[in-house]
């Protein structure tokens, strides 16, 4: 093979493997380049839509408006069915009553044979009185309901929350970065003067040598900005729900504003009255006493109307129909007597701890409030500076 058919085969293995690397490379550039332009307001907007942690709340709340309804169900009429086809044996029947025209009948002698029975019974009954136990259950369930909506609510302040920052660590990943850039040009291009210095005598080699490393750390600064701009980006995909390789463009303008601090003691305050899991802890709190109550309850009797309907057939012997039954049920469980102290005492426990939890919330809530004003005045001395 001569120079020219060997440099021809070159050409055209050379522009293909660039046409096969062109197609591989261009769908990752495309997908690499998409961009989306983001304001604090759209990204707090699409975090409270697609956030899992708002998914899982919402549940929680509908749950328990589930045990509300379902308290507030067993104050409604019990009815219960039951019915029954039996198969018999040949039975001895003696009748002790005068009511079928024999003082004293025995089966021994009937003529007709007893082989199936069927029997239905049904039983409606009302609660007039149950000691306060359904009373107790619906307003303890309306405390627990209250405090799962706030909850949620919480939840939803803790996403804005989290969204704020990571909007806000993405804005400083992307300054710092475009920083540490400025900053290495401005070292290469004092460097390449101090190299022509170097090169006519003018400056001392150590001198160039000193420029160069710092150089070297810039350069290593700018690899640390990168891969942290990086993981912020993708930390704020996945908060809004957007594809991890879409990257975003902060804007600044929505998130410099002016604020006119307050005395501490004025947010302190704020927050023991409009958090919002204070409030629920307050209602969980009142939910346990209510429990105490109901565990009391126990010990007193439950009073209801009963009614029912009593259908039977025993084929060749008797037929029953419209046996309609209706009275009032008295039930006491006696052994409630020394089975309920152990409730009253769990109850008792549960409302301490909540007690307990509550002064704790709220010396969490004071110290949280001191360290971010504490934070915010430094911030704003470090701007002054």
């Amino acid at each position: 093979m001569d120079l020219k058919t060997y440099s021809r085969s070159f050409c055209r293995i050379f522009f293909a493997g660039l046409f096969g690397l062109t197609a591989f490379t261009l769908p990752l550039v495309s997908q690499a380049q998409d961009t989306k332009s983001l304001s604090l307001e759209e990204a707090i907007r699409l975090s409270i839509k697609n956030s899992h942690q708002l998914t899982a709340s919402e549940a929680r709340n509908e749950q328990a408006l589930a045990n509300l309804r379902e308290a507030k169900d067993n104050s409604l009429p019990n009815a219960t069915v039951s019915g029954s086809y039996l198969r018999l044996t040949a039975p001895d029947v003696s009748l002790k009553t005068k009511a079928f025209g024999n003082s004293d009948s025995s089966g021994g002698g009937s003529s007709q044979s007893i082989s199936q029975a069927m029997y239905g019974i049904l039983n409606v009954s009302l609660p007039i009185y149950s000691g306060g136990r359904i009373r107790y259950g619906i307003e303890s369930a309306k405390y627990l309901q209250q405090a799962a909506m706030l909850d949620a609510q919480n939840d939803k302040e803790a996403v804005i929350l989290n969204t704020v920052n990571a909007y806000i660590n993405l804005y400083k990943a992307s300054v710092t970065v475009d920083v540490v850039k400025e900053n290495l040009q401005q070292s290469l291009h004092r460097d390449s003067v101090f190299s022509r210095l170097e090169q006519n005598g003018l400056l001392a080699r150590n001198d160039l040598l000193k420029s160069q490393l710092q150089t070297s750390n810039i350069e290593l600064s700018l690899l640390d900005a990168e891969s942290n701009l990086k993981i912020a980006n993708v930390n704020t995909n996945l908060l809004l729900g957007l594809p991890e390789k879409t990257i975003l463009i902060t804007d600044s303008s929505s998130i410099e504003k002016n604020i006119n601090l307050k005395n501490l003691e004025d947010y302190e305050q704020l927050a023991l009255q409009n958090r919002k899991d204070i409030l629920a802890l307050g209602f969980r709190k009142k939910a346990a006493t209510t429990g105490i109550a109901a565990s009391k309850a126990d010990l007193y009797p439950s009073l209801a109307l009963t009614g029912g309907y009593i259908a039977a057939d025993i084929p060749h012997f008797v037929s029953i129909t419209n046996a309609i039954t209706f009275g009032v049920g008295l039930q006491y469980n006696i052994g409630s007597l020394w089975k309920t102290k152990a409730k009253i005492l769990q109850a008792q426990a549960k409302e301490k701890e909540l007690t307990a939890d509550e002064a704790q919330l709220d010396d969490n809530v004071r110290l949280r409030v001191n360290q971010d004003y504490q934070n915010m005045l430094l911030s704003q001395k470090k701007i002054d500076v």
